[in-house]
């Protein structure tokens, strides 16, 4: 076995980490830079503690850079959910806390130029094909992660990065409603499938005999449950056109309830195979999204707020903001949040090639 240098830069991108690299530095064939990947992570083991993941799914998460060719962004970034257990990886999903370091990363390896106050910069993601705006604090042209802005799920502060999704709906199906309906009955429970930069079944908590405040580790031990969710997952995703979806991370199942701390609603969501320990960004754009349309479940749940709004989503780690707003022209509101990103590390990683 020989060994190959690869250039990264392992940062914190919201309430997510793993690796960023340049596209120009993995090969260009999907499989072979898979298999990389997964040495890279070291799947294939609970702990990756032959590899540099870290052992759960928010810490097994890749990033890949490149200068875009898309008319109006700046970079693409492919976003890629390496298993931990199993040596898969799954790109059919965006994510929005690793999207967080995507605008830093870009403007540190040159692909974009800093200005001096703030930055924006224009991503295209290649998974769901869709345009958000990063606006970075650049002081002196420089990107600065320390900084006021306070997100849950993190410790301390840092500096925001304001982040826009631009064209949320329809990010995997081309529709903001894949079956056609706000509200679908799936094995008798009652659900909305919503396609908002992420695939998303929400039904409220107490359908499925919960609360909705239970916290990860109640669902992890509730295996029976956690079966009952799987099945009722592949079957919305079956009606969502997206096929057979037992070996993909989409569609994710939201449970939704009233909210106890002031907040909008209370939501917890999976991954899709264990309830995340905050709430992903892009999951919130697609909560927040039905929550100020009429009809849907979250709606329902959320008491119907009406354009602008700021959704608050209670989660078990605290909340997350998303503003809504309708914008000229535009069919669907746009969405908007504040996340933060740290670099924690750069140089090479080593992975071991054949002979």
């Amino acid at each position: 076995m020989g060994t190959q240098a690869i250039p990264c830069v392992l940062m914190r991108g919201g309430t997510s980490r793993g690796p960023y690299f340049l596209a120009s530095d993995l090969p260009a064939d999907p499989a072979a830079r898979d298999r990389v990947l997964l040495e890279v992570m070291g799947s294939g083991h609970e702990l990756q503690v032959d590899g540099i993941g870290g052992g759960h799914p928010l810490t097994s998460k890749v990033a890949i850079v490149s200068p875009s060719r898309v008319p109006g962004a700046d970079v693409d970034y492919l976003f890629a959910q390496v298993n931990v257990k199993e040596r898969s990886i799954d790109t059919s999903p965006n994510c929005g806390n690793m999207l967080a370091g995507v605008g830093p990363f870009a403007l540190e390896a040159g692909l974009v130029p800093a200005r001096d106050g703030v930055s924006a910069v224009r991503i295209y993601n290649v998974n769901t094909k869709k345009l958000i705006e990063a606006r970075i604090q650049t002081p002196g042209g420089h990107v600065m992660y320390d900084g006021d802005a306070a997100i849950d799920g993190v410790p301390g502060t840092a500096a925001p990065i304001h982040l826009a999704f631009l064209d949320a709906a329809g990010a995997k199906t081309g529709k903001l409603f894949p079956t056609g309906n706000k509200k679908d009955v799936i094995g008798g429970i009652e659900f909305s499938c919503v396609d908002a930069a992420m695939p998303i079944i929400a039904c409220k908590a107490s359908d499925m005999g919960k609360t909705g405040y239970e916290s990860p580790a109640e669902f992890a031990a509730d295996r029976d449950f956690m079966k009952q969710l799987e099945a009722l997952r592949l079957e919305a995703g079956r009606r969502m056109g997206l096929g057979d979806v037992s070996q993909l991370v989409i569609p994710k199942p939201v449970l939704v309830a009233k909210a106890r701390k002031g907040g909008s609603l209370s939501g917890r969501y999976f991954m899709p195979h264990a309830c995340h320990n905050a709430f992903a960004i892009t999951g919130a754009v697609a909560m927040g999204m039905a929550a100020v349309i009429p009809g849907t479940v979250i709606a329902d749940v959320a008491n119907n707020p009406e354009l602008p709004a700021d959704i608050v989503i209670e989660h078990p780690s605290g909340s997350i903001q998303v503003r809504l707003e309708q914008r000229a022209g535009e069919s669907a509101p746009v969405a908007y949040l504040v996340r933060t990103a740290r670099r924690l590390f750069e140089g090479r990683v080593l992975v071991r090639t054949p002979d």
